[in-house]
């Protein structure tokens, strides 16, 4: 099943790169995106460790993507990860969806946009952002590990610049799966045959991505890699059990600290927190 959506057509009252505005009106924007920047952190301080799931909403249910979505949603939770999406319908419900029927929390950071103006119904607790690069960084912010179904640009965009913080140093190398060899692996064939054949990438950034078919692989994969970045395992027979405890010696530091923000109930039983 795939999910189509009417284009925009118009852009609204916020026009961005139309030119100079005065400097109060920058200053005013410069403190929105602060505030915003600061209750995402917040209210999502709780939910660590989590995994974040890109995916396209294009996908419904029906799709042979969207299966996979439920199956590693559940899988993540079992192994004591929160879910993280976009929040949105398609690939990142069926991630969403897995997670809370398998008694797994999820998290949403949901985005205000005409083509989607509520969160999935099977997120637990929800942030809508109003800027687009706030929300990138609270989706890797949080997260050890991160898990791309097949998508369009907007997975595209969220998957590599998650790999690109890892090739410049600015995050850990956290374990990404491309989930999904039908339609990933030509992406990856592009990046070794033309990319790394003219040398314009290191072979490691390539080899952070694993490619396959499998839930069960990427969850166990990506609970080897985070125990062992965390130092809460050493790879061996039992990573979940290190990222459990790392999460428990976690709470405890903070749970002296007074949580971001108020909450509502959101759709489908879940908690929706709006930045601004």
């Amino acid at each position: 099943m795939v999910i189509r959506r009417t284009p925009k057509t118009s852009q609204g009252p916020e026009q961005y790169l139309v030119g100079p505005e005065s400097r109060f009106h920058d200053t005013v924007g410069a403190l929105r995106i602060f505030g915003e920047y600061l209750y995402g952190s917040q209210s999502l301080h709780d939910l660590w460790p989590c995994v974040t799931v890109f995916g396209s909403a294009r996908l419904g249910e029906g799709h042979s993507s969207y299966a996979l979505g439920r199956e590693v949603g559940a899988g993540l939770a079992r192994a004591g990860y929160t879910v993280m999406t976009g929040g949105g319908p398609g690939l990142m419900e069926a991630a969403n969806r897995g997670a809370r029927e398998a008694g797994g929390r999820t998290a949403g950071a949901n985005i205000r946009l005409a083509t989607q103006p509520y969160p999935n119904p099977y997120v637990d607790d929800v942030i809508t952002f109003r800027h687009f690069f706030v929300r990138k960084v609270m989706l890797v912010k949080h997260s050890v590990g991160f898990v791309a179904l097949p998508g369009g640009i907007g997975t595209f965009d969220e998957i590599f610049e998650a790999a690109n913080l890892m090739q410049t140093g600015t995050i850990v190398r956290f374990p990404i799966v491309l989930l999904g060899t039908e339609f990933w692996q030509p992406v990856l064939d592009v990046l070794r045959d033309r990319l790394l054949g003219a040398h314009t990438v290191d072979p490691l950034d390539l080899d952070d991505l694993l490619v396959t078919d499998s839930a069960e692989e990427c969850v166990h994969h990506i609970l080897r890699v985070s125990a062992e970045h965390l130092g809460g395992g050493d790879g061996g027979a039992s990573p979940a059990r290190g990222v459990r405890e790392l999460a428990q010696d976690f709470a405890r530091l903070t749970k002296s600290r007074p949580r971001g923000g108020g909450l509502n109930r959101a759709r489908g039983g879940g908690r929706r927190r709006t930045s601004g």
